[in-house]
């Protein structure tokens, strides 16, 4: 856990894990956690915000990585990345329930191209911190004002993302692999407005996927409270 920024806050159960997606800190979870009932868990992934970097990104080793902070029987809820860490956590800990929101399930191989692409290119580097930030604002899908100062690192020549580009390259999970393995209930969600998970491509992974109405692809920040209430459900 000491190589982990790991945020908490409330008391009593479930202890509820929040994973973020990729490029964002956990901070993003803010207007969730401010609803939830029940102790709340929420770290920044390995390569992201305040957490360690690893040698190689993979959904194996980021789970491993993560496993160290997850309390007993928890609520593992997880966005977009973090949703598919929550299916491979949910293996190791003994999840009560996994709430997967937002994750890509049909990857083209023009996409995983890209991805690997992006992947081998080293952080840019911006001559302010509003540059930064609004970069940061970008890659995590997010808007707002300003981004949280885990997301952001100073360089010598300016400010750069605390993300490691390299976690781009993750690939693509195993969806099936991953439901069959996780050993506890698990509900799958989308944004209706998803253009990363459409509804009918999570449907036909699992028809009782939740689609959650006017929403895109991060529901947790558009609205906060509909992923809080899904969440106690």
């Amino acid at each position: 856990m000491d190589e982990l920024r790991v945020r908490t806050g409330g008391t009593g159960e479930p202890n509820i894990v929040l994973l973020h997606g990729l490029g964002a800190t956990s901070e993003v979870w803010d207007g969730v956690t401010e609803r939830l009932t029940g102790s709340w868990i929420a770290p920044d992934l390995p390569g992201h915000g305040g957490s360690r970097r690893l040698a190689e990104y993979t959904f194996d080793r980021l789970a491993d990585a993560l496993a160290p902070c997850v309390p007993p029987d928890p609520v593992l809820v997880g966005h977009s990345l973090g949703g598919v860490l929550a299916l491979a956590l949910a293996a190791r800990v003994r999840a009560r329930s996994v709430l997967a929101i937002g994750v890509k399930v049909v990857w083209a191989q023009e996409e995983l191209d890209r991805a690997a692409a992006m992947a081998a290119r080293p952080g840019k580097l911006f001559a302010t911190r509003e540059e930064a930030a609004e970069r940061y604002l970008k890659v995590a899908g997010l808007t707002g004002p300003d981004a949280p100062d885990a997301g952001l690192v100073r360089e010598p020549g300016g400010w750069g993302l605390a993300l490691d580009n390299r976690a781009f390259g993750v690939g693509a999970p195993d969806m099936r692999a991953l439901l069959d393995g996780a050993g506890c209930p698990v509900v799958l969600a989308a944004g209706a407005e998803d253009p990363m998970c459409r509804p009918e491509q999570l449907r036909a992974l699992d028809p009782e996927a939740v689609v959650l109405p006017g929403l895109g692809h991060n529901a947790h920040a558009e609205d906060p409270a509909a992923v809080a209430e899904l969440i106690s459900r």
